[in-house]
């Protein structure tokens, strides 16, 4: 497959980072570009360090060398409104909220301090229900919902104020066979008007949505486009790896190593 998608402005430049937790190297060097309408699929071993990248970007950790640059409409931003769908065993189900009160609180920081949220406010965050599928659910506390239900509302959170750049940290945790095909066609939808960045280690599921790619394993090899070799993969990830295709999702199986 070709890269058929042209990528101008940039959104997120990131150069020559290097991140670490005390004296443990996390990122070294580590330089990539996320543009406008980009969709770009994260892969890399565990431990590698693409939480470590998404924390950057998010600007949770800072870098210890580097720099970080944000961009709209071709000019340097101080920052970029972000979307965050985090990993599932970040989420509390037991929190006492109900699905309408968990997508709203995606805008809270949009609202007047002590104040409703507005009439335009409120038919977003009633357009997001609608658009995740969640009209008979809004009130039903998170408690009670399943993992692919939680998953739509937490999108939901992500994209209720129209972000710039929508962050997905491993969705397939969610482990929704019944809701996977709905939730990318979702995602392709929401890419029309946010740039993506999806964080999996299963490339497979990685290589049937993203338009680019890049493997981080304490470096960061980029890839424009999805159509990758067996010897960048094995070079990305510093072992030798198989990429096997069956149908349009491919899978990756380990050599001995």
């Amino acid at each position: 497959m070709q890269n058929r998608w042209r990528l101008v402005n940039k959104l997120i430049e990131i150069k020559d980072v290097t991140a670490a937790y005390g004296a443990k190297t996390a990122l070294r060097n580590v330089t990539v570009n996320l543009y406008e309408g980009d969709f770009l699929g994260i892969i890399g071993p565990n431990g590698g360090g693409k939480t470590t990248l998404l924390k950057i970007a998010l600007g949770l950790l800072p870098a210890v060398s580097g720099s970080i640059h944000f961009y709209k409409g071709g000019k340097e931003a101080p920052s970029l409104k972000m979307g965050y769908l985090p990993q599932m065993n970040q989420i509390d189900k037991k929190f006492p909220v109900s699905v309408k009160d968990v997508i709203a609180s995606g805008l809270v920081s949009e609202k007047q301090l002590f104040r409703s949220f507005n009439a335009k406010q409120h038919e977003r965050i009633n357009d997001v229900i609608k658009q995740m599928g969640l009209e008979e659910l809004s009130t039903r506390p998170i408690g009670e919902l399943s993992g692919g239900q939680l998953q739509r509302v937490l999108l939901g959170r992500s994209i209720v104020s129209c972000p710039d750049v929508l962050i997905l940290d491993e969705p397939s945790s969610y482990v929704d066979k019944r809701f996977e095909s709905h939730f990318n066609h979702l995602l392709e939808e929401i890419n029309r008007e946010s740039a993506i960045i999806l964080v999996s280690h299963d490339i497979g599921t990685v290589l049937s949505m993203v338009k680019n790619i890049a493997c981080v394993n304490e470096t960061l090899h980029y890839h424009a486009g999805v159509d990758v070799s067996e010897d960048w993969l094995g070079e990305a990830y510093a072992c030798p790896i198989d990429l096997v295709g069956h149908g349009d999702l491919p899978h990756r199986v380990l050599k001995k190593h």
